[in-house]
């Protein structure tokens, strides 16, 4: 497997040729890095304008590794080869290197750059990356993996030092200033080549003075890049290897992932819940990405509006922070009817609900971090249990309980910092013995919980939070205003009609996906047949807006991207690069589908190969580039829809509750109206095509 290290643009706040002669300090030995035991210049070239210095050093590195090891392979060093250009008129420096040393068994690539800092010019940047492949070594290639990047590592951070080390030097010896590179004049260019301008420190010496040439150019580190010190200042401190997780996670996302990019702090969420383990923090972030973009997560605090009886008897609100500035959430679970509330506003409405505060807290950690300046990325769970009893282990409560667990710990990872639990009575040890093997090892050792009184005096709250914001009701002087909950009227629980109603929302919104139809651009869904007479059944809801409905059959797969999913809008892939006839045929007469209508059909394939359902919002024809374009940047109509197909083997179709015989739609209960006429022209138009 290989190894890969990206670290962040690291910032010197001194000129490139101040850096520069820093840097060749190092050179040929360097006391300051133990393990660096010398070097020696192999190849050195200078361009005819001295602009361009190039050398090729020998450098030799102490193996820091068990005696066994070094036993077994036989050396005490390693050799690697590194190439400098050095680029005086540009002001950079690119290094290469590779080892010598096991070159067919270990594979060391390392990569290097100093630039100009884009904004400022007076500023050094500083990149580096690098990759280890073992592919074998004596039995021992996992062991030799985990000492060489741990090695590496300790030198990366051991690198800045130095320079800082060197500058630091010179500007004691006297040295702050080192006028930039200017082309020689042609009469004096044979003596200043000999002068070596490629030299920063004769520069100094020999008093050449800069003067304003032409602008160099200047080739800076790229706005999307992360630099350490916003790493430390607002990620707080990460070691080289979680700096170059975070990285190379952040980079993948904004090569491949489509939609919005999420914030820095919520990727590093992730990466701590996977122990910085980069392919399953990636899988596992991706997972919550569709999760979020399925349920509209992104856009929850503007659209969730608590019903007014949650508001009243949900006993939970926000209030100031702990002692290390992480906002406060205040729960009185034992004052709070959770079966009441359930039969009052549904599990869903629920969830939604607990949703929103952890959509809510990590809106006020990116608060925090600015008001106290330093990096806030969790939130810390006050949870009074006074009241708790049996009435709190009703089942249907405590499935529901366990799945928003399961929610909250996929989607909102290192978000919990603390978890507070006071007056814990003596049924609560039968409650945690439900959920506890539900919530994440790392969570579980976040949580403090304290019975009866022991959580006044020292040792209790106080080691949490300031007494001048410890709640009025566990013996504070601060007024709290978090609900204080109470019974749900049984007048205002949900009739039996109603419950049903919302637990069929819920699964549709389970098994049912929504799309958008824009003017142009229409939503299409790609299934692929692998066997003739397979039957494709389909069941959909207008929600929105009228719309034309086609089946298609295409002789070879839509070229789609990487990353890109089979269903997508966008009217690409029947109407771009394809002939009809030649390239792809209609297999089902087009359908006019109005607002508010319930269709189901479906439709058995001739062929194997590529079939592809269209929804197209119906209106006059226009021009396709001209109303894609107004549908991007307009909010212009567009139609909405909720839909579900299924493939089935032909013996298997007259079965399915999805399938055309079954004549009843899943949205009944969403439509305005149901139309059956269209239903029957679905059907009629499958059976000639059978």
């Amino acid at each position: 497997m290989v190894q890969k290290y990206q670290s962040p643009v690291r910032i010197y706040k001194y000129p490139f040729e101040l850096v520069m002669a820093a840097y060749e300090k190092r050179f040929p030995t360097c006391p300051q890095i133990p393990v660096f035991l010398g070097s020696e210049v192999l190849r050195e070239s200078r361009s005819a304008d001295g602009a361009v210095h190039v050398v090729e050093r020998s450098c030799r590195l102490r193996v820091e590794a068990p005696r066994l090891l070094r036993k077994i392979a036989g050396v005490e060093h390693v050799v690697f080869v590194q190439r400098n250009v050095l680029n005086w008129k540009e002001r950079t420096l690119r290094i290469e290197a590779h080892n010598e040393t096991f070159a067919s068994r270990v594979v060391v690539h390392e990569n290097c750059s100093y630039t100009v800092h884009p904004e400022n010019e007076e500023w050094t940047c500083f990149e580096q990356s690098a990759s280890l492949d073992i592919r074998s070594f004596f039995g021992f290639e996992s062991a030799l993996e985990k000492i060489a990047m741990k090695q590496y590592t300790a030198n990366v951070k051991r690198g800045k030092e130095v320079i800082e080390h060197y500058l630091n030097e010179l500007i004691s010896q006297g040295i702050s200033h080192i006028p930039r590179w200017t082309p020689a004049r042609v009469r004096e260019e044979d003596a200043c080549s000999q002068a070596g301008l490629g030299d920063p420190s004769s520069l100094e010496v020999s008093g050449l003075r800069s003067t304003q040439g032409s602008a160099p150019e200047m080739v800076g580190t790229d706005g999307d890049k992360l630099d350490a010190d916003y790493i430390e200042k607002c990620l707080g401190h990460l070691t080289p290897m979680q700096e170059s997780c975070l990285i190379q996670l952040r980079h993948w996302l904004q090569e491949t992932h489509k939609g919005k990019i999420p914030k820095d702090q919520h990727i590093l969420r992730f990466l701590r819940a996977r122990d910085f383990h980069l392919d399953k923090a990636r899988d596992m972030l991706c997972q919550s990405l569709s999760w979020r973009k399925q349920h509209q997560v992104d856009l929850l605090l503007q659209t969730w509006h608590p019903p007014a009886l949650l508001e009243e008897f949900f006993a939970g609100g926000w209030h100031y922070q702990d002692t290390d500035g992480r906002p406060l959430y205040i729960l009185r679970l034992g004052h709070m009817d959770t079966k009441g509330l359930m039969k009052a506003v549904g599990e869903e409405a629920l969830l939604q609900h607990v949703l929103s505060v952890n959509e809510e807290g990590q809106k006020r950690c990116e608060g925090n971090t600015k008001q106290f300046g330093r990096p806030i990325s969790s939130w810390t769970c006050l949870v009074d249990l006074e009241g708790l009893n049996m009435r709190h282990l009703w089942r249907p409560g405590v499935k529901a309980l366990l799945r928003m667990i399961e929610v909250v710990e996929d989607n909102y990872p290192e978000t919990l910092g603390r978890l507070l639990i006071v007056r814990a009575p003596r049924v609560f040890p039968v409650l945690w013995t439900l959920i506890s093997p539900f919530i994440n090892e790392n969570t579980r050792q976040k949580f403090l919980i304290y019975s009866g009184s022991n959580y006044q005096g020292p040792g209790g709250l106080v080691d949490y939070l300031d007494e001048a914001v410890i709640p009025d009701f566990l013996g504070g002087e601060c007024m709290c205003n978090v609900p204080e909950g109470g019974l749900v009227p049984k007048s205002l629980y949900l009739t039996e009609e109603e419950q049903e109603q919302a637990e069929q929302l819920h699964q549709w919104r389970e098994t049912y996906q929504s799309a958008s139809v824009l003017r142009g651009a229409p939503h299409e869904v790609v299934v692929d047949i692998l066997e003739a007479e397979s039957v494709i059944t389909w069941d959909f809801d207008i929600l929105r807006g009228d719309v034309v409905f086609s089946l298609y059959y295409a002789k070879q797969a839509p070229k789609l991207g990487p990353q890109e999913p089979a269903a997508r809008a966008g009217g690409q892939l029947v109407d771009r690069g394809g002939a009809p006839g030649a390239d792809y045929s209609r297999v089902e007469a087009p359908l006019l589908c109005r607002e508010g209508e319930s269709i189901q059909g479906s439709h058995v394939t001739r062929w194997p190969g590529i079939y592809l359902l269209q929804w197209q919002m119906h209106g006059p024809p226009g021009n396709v580039v001209e109303d894609v374009l107004t549908a991007l940047h307009s909010p212009g109509p567009r139609c909405k829809l909720l839909y579900y197909y299924e493939v089935l083997a032909s013996e298997d179709f007259r079965g399915s509750m999805s399938s055309l015989e079954s004549c009843t739609s899943r949205f009944s209960q969403l439509s305005a109206a149901t139309s059956s006429s269209s239903s029957g022209q679905s059907q009629s138009s499958s059976l000639v095509s059978r």
